[in-house]
């Protein structure tokens, strides 16, 4: 069985975001670049697979500019055991994405297309939706538990009111969330052997798919800056606070 994970290229989790001075988008300029997180989930959910002896292939794909093999590098080092770079500097919007995933899976045939609920930079939460709804197979989203027998996969879902369990038939598609596995350390061998595993480039040109963008960014903005706090010495001072300033109560 052959699984594609779908991987991107954002800033790291871990950095301060800081927006450009002209409004126009955030500064990634010297700032730390990884892999994100959900589909770093995603990716260590197939190698568990795989290492289960329920997967024969993991394929990690990723879109965006050159750069981006190192984050297809990281993916082989977990657990992939080959990668496609679709190359292009256009900002890809979620269903620019989708169709990109969509001619691959046509290409690539697998059964099972595993990817992370939402990427950290636009948190859009759409392309294994939209990438269902092309390729016409069934999904599973916000996956917190994934058992793969008997030519179905059953998935444990997080909804609002608490846990729901569907059954796929396989092709099918899943979304990861937070809770579904704790990925693994990349180790140093394995980082060595990902250098030397296969890794194929190519344009949204050679997939026939066009990734013109058909939304416009206006602008971008930080939060607020939120006041500093207050003490206050009783509680009938918190009452008429928040009774006659912040008018809550």
């Amino acid at each position: 069985m052959k699984v594609l994970v779908p991987v991107k290229r954002v800033v790291d989790y871990n950095v301060k975001v800081r927006v450009k001075s002209d409004g126009s988008g955030v500064d990634i300029a010297n700032v730390k670049m990884s892999m994100n997180p959900f589909d770093e989930i995603a990716l260590e959910e197939a190698t568990r697979l795989k290492e289960a002896g329920k997967v024969t292939e993991i394929v990690a794909v990723t879109c965006g500019v050159t750069q981006a093999q190192e984050t297809l590098r990281t993916g082989m080092a977990i657990g992939a055991d080959r990668g496609i770079l679709v190359e292009t500097g256009a900002e890809i919007e979620p269903l620019g994405v989708a169709k990109v995933l969509k001619a691959l899976a046509d290409k690539e045939q697998p059964q099972l297309i595993i990817l992370g609920k939402q990427a950290i930079d636009d948190d859009s939460n759409q392309t294994g939706q939209m990438l269902a709804a092309l390729l016409g197979w069934p999904q599973a989203t916000f996956a917190s538990k994934v058992v793969l027998e008997d030519g179905k996969v059953t998935v444990t879902r997080e909804v609002d009111g608490g846990l729901e369990t569907v059954a796929l038939t396989l092709p099918a598609i899943v979304t990861t969330d937070l809770r579904l596995n704790e990925p693994r350390y990349v180790t140093l061998p394995n980082i060595m052997k990902a250098k030397k595993k296969p890794l194929e480039t190519i344009k949204p040109e050679d997939l026939g798919v066009d990734v013109t963008p058909r939304l416009k960014t206006l602008k971008v903005s930080e939060p607020a800056k939120r006041s500093a706090g207050i003490k206050v010495p009783d509680v009938a001072t918190l009452v008429a606070k928040l009774r006659t300033e912040a008018k809550v109560i």
